[in-house]
């Protein structure tokens, strides 16, 4: 290889790179032996030419000297042609070990070992600058869908220790990326997660797999993988009350289409038939005999059952047709200062919260804090109890989610498992409906309702959880 060639293999920053000399360079002083042995006769013998033509024995040194000069000049051109292409392949490797795929041997050509060499570094630099190109890629990818993904995902590594976490799981475990990364599970008080068998049910309080009652409530998805060779278990959680809620929403729709069809085809000619025969019975007083007032009176609860049967049905029409709700921003507290004015019965207390604003329809929110407020008022003021009516309200924010408790004085939870089953009620004058709207309402919100007695004194708490910003749940 001539020494354009070797000067074109080489790049213009070769010394980026320096190599330390914290020891001898065996292979570079091997050459410089060989070199300076391979001078020793060429000077010897210019010496003695030179001194046999003229006898003159300085001036046989200074022949001597000179081609020692002369060798040495080109002993160190032909070190620099050798060793300095060679330096430009180890930067171009060392870059390649530190992830710097950007370093190239420029000019290198086909025809020779060295630059036969310094393309196939090249080319190995290249490909694995587009390994690193796809890999990043399905890393931003992989970041993306577990972003968007609304099922919390969890990775451990092999000391407990939480290495991967997405917003749903942040959400739905009240973990904070910021502080929960790094932590043992342990410490983050969900290491009964570790110990759940794949595709096995989980949640945050044991006794509410048991009992089915409650909404944090998940099947479990485990598997392992290795991460730069150190093992990892990954946890993907789907909510199973959500879905079970979802598929319960529907039945029930279908089933009052279903009874609103039948039971309004029944309604309507009942109505109309009542109505004509009570005006086909006698008007006089003094015609009108004991049966007629008794036919009017039956007429009367006739159409007037039927009226109320049909309200009935309607109400739970509503609730099958709840619209989507209309987002925007509504202050927490404000708009519970003024629902608890609504209840005359009895002083609703407030236990004001940190100031807090969610994106929420405040219509529907209205509804269901009513709601709420008036079943809570309504077990305080039971005749059963023994202890004085009260009923107060109170909020806190859990990383990203507004928790409402509203807290009341009565007798507690005698049948939690039928709370959100429409239809079923235990006033006398209830309709069953109320619960299952501020459900609704809570779901399409992507947040949720639940009941649970009072674990320091008797009573109910009714806890709704809102995500500060949500986009509304279609049907």
């Amino acid at each position: 290889m001539d020494s354009s060639r070797h000067k074109s293999a080489t790049v213009a920053s070769v010394e980026r790179r320096p190599h330390r000399r914290t020891r001898r360079r065996h292979y570079e002083y091997k050459i410089r032996i060989w070199l300076t042995a391979f001078s020793l006769p060429t000077i010897v013998g210019v010496a003695v030419i030179v001194y046999e033509r003229s006898s003159s024995l300085p001036i046989a040194i200074a022949a001597a000297s000179t081609a020692a000069i002369l060798w040495a000049i080109a002993s160190a051109y032909f070190f620099e042609q050798l060793v300095r292409p060679l330096q430009t392949l180890t930067n171009v490797v060392g870059a390649l070990r530190e992830d710097d795929f950007s370093f190239r041997a420029r000019g290198a050509q086909r025809g020779d070992a060295l630059g036969d060499l310094a393309l196939e570094i090249n080319a190995l630099a290249r490909t694995m600058q587009r390994q690193r190109s796809s890999a990043r890629d399905a890393l931003t990818l992989v970041e993306r869908v577990m972003t968007s993904m609304q099922s919390p995902v969890l990775a451990f590594d092999a000391s407990t220790h939480l290495r991967l976490l997405n917003p749903a799981a942040e959400l739905a475990l009240d973990l904070q990326r910021e502080i929960s990364l790094d932590q043992t599970a342990e410490a983050l008080s969900i290491d009964s997660l570790l110990a759940v068998a794949d595709e096995d049910l989980y949640a945050k309080d044991p006794r509410s797999i048991q009992s089915g009652a409650g909404d944090t409530r998940w099947s479990v998805r485990r598997t392992t993988f290795r991460l730069h060779g150190v093992p990892h278990t990954l946890f993907v959680l789907s909510d199973v009350a959500a879905a079970l809620r979802e598929e319960e929403r529907l039945a029930w729709q279908r089933l009052i289409r279903v009874l609103s069809h039948e039971i309004n085809n029944s309604l309507t000619p009942i109505i109309s038939i009542a109505g004509s025969l009570r005006t086909r019975l006698p008007g006089s007083v003094g015609m009108d005999s004991g049966a007629n007032q008794d036919m009017r009176r039956g007429l009367s609860v006739i159409e007037e059952r039927a009226a109320s049967l049909n309200r009935f049905l309607q109400a739970y029409q509503r609730l099958m047709r709840l619209p989507n709700p209309r987002l925007e921003s509504v202050s927490l507290g404000p708009l519970l200062e003024q629902i608890v004015l609504l209840e005359t019965r009895l002083r609703v207390a407030i236990s004001p919260g940190p100031p807090i604003s969610i994106y929420a329809d405040q219509d529907q929110l209205q509804h269901m804090f009513i709601n709420l407020i008036r079943n809570a008022a309504d077990a305080a003021l039971d005749p059963a109890r023994t202890q004085d009516a009260r009923v107060w309200a109170t909020w806190e924010l859990i990383s990203s989610s507004a928790i409402i408790k509203i807290v009341d004085s009565g007798l507690g939870l005698m049948n939690p498992e039928n709370l959100f089953v429409p239809f079923y009620t235990t006033k006398p004058k209830g309709t069953g409906i109320g619960l299952v709207l501020a459900q609704q309402i809570a779901i399409a919100h992507k947040g949720s309702v639940s009941l649970y007695n009072n674990p320091d004194a008797i009573g109910c708490i009714a806890e709704v959880r809102l995500p500060l910003s949500s986009t509304p749940v279609s049907d």
